[in-house]
Order: C-alpha cells, then structure tokens, then sequence
C-alpha cells in the first residue's frame, strides 16, 4: 500500500506526541530494570518506521532521519529534567546521558542493518539486470 504524503506526515505527527506523552511519563516500575533496552528498542523501531516511510535507498535521507532521532532523543532528555523544574517536583527522571547512548545504540543498530540490506538489494539489483541484459 502506498501512502500519499500528507498521511505520512499525518501518521508521524501522530507518533510524535504519543512518544513525546511517553517519554515524559514515569516508567512503571515493572520495566524500570529495563530501561536502557527499551530506550534501544524504541530509536531502533523508530528509524525503521521513518525509513520504510520516507528513505527508501537514500543515504541522504537515512542520515538525516538519524540525525533528527538523536537530536529529539537529546530534546526529549532535556524536556524531562526542565518539566521537573517547571512543576516544582519531579514527574520523571532527570537528564540521562546514559538515556542518550542508549538511544544512539539503536540507531546505529538500525543503520547496520539498513546498510546491509541495502547493499544486498543493490547488489541483488545489479545481478537481476546484468541477467536481463544477457536474456
């Protein structure tokens, strides 16, 4: 199913203030112990969502889609230390760097596994058309 647009960054805007509502809340303490992986999990989840939708082949479009990850995993730290100052109690935690290389081992995660499968699909590309070209 293709997806025009407009319902792409309409499902993104989405995602964005349900991770955002997320991340500002208080973990339940059953997945406290899991907290880092979780924080994997989600930014490697995260770039495989935006990638499918919007990079395709682009290392381009790949790195900016990283680079703005990081940045909102940075942001969303931020957020969570200043929103305790805000309300004059702690609502979350503070600001994690830990958090932040968590958030960074997804990322580069995913990127490993694009690369590869990129690389084979474009060296599966040019094998099916080097076949072709023989036929």
């Amino acid at each position: 199913m293709k997806l025009n647009t407009s319902t792409k960054i309409s499902l993104v805007i989405l995602c964005l203030f349900v991770s955002v509502a997320g991340f500002l809340i208080k973990l339940p303490s059953g997945f406290r112990h899991i907290d880092k992986e979780l924080h994997s999990l989600f930014y490697f989840l995260a770039a495989a969502f935006l990638n499918v939708l919007f990079v395709q082949k682009s290392i381009t479009r790949h790195a900016i889609v990283f680079a703005v990850l990081y940045f909102f995993g940075m942001a969303i730290e931020y957020a969570q230390d200043y929103s305790n100052k805000f309300f004059h109690k702690r609502i979350h935690g503070r600001f994690d760097p830990e958090d932040v290389q968590a958030n960074l081992k997804g990322l580069l995660l995913f990127s490993a596994v694009w690369i590869v499968f990129t690389a084979i699909s474009f060296a599966y590309g040019k094998l099916n058309a080097s076949k072709m070209k023989k036929s």
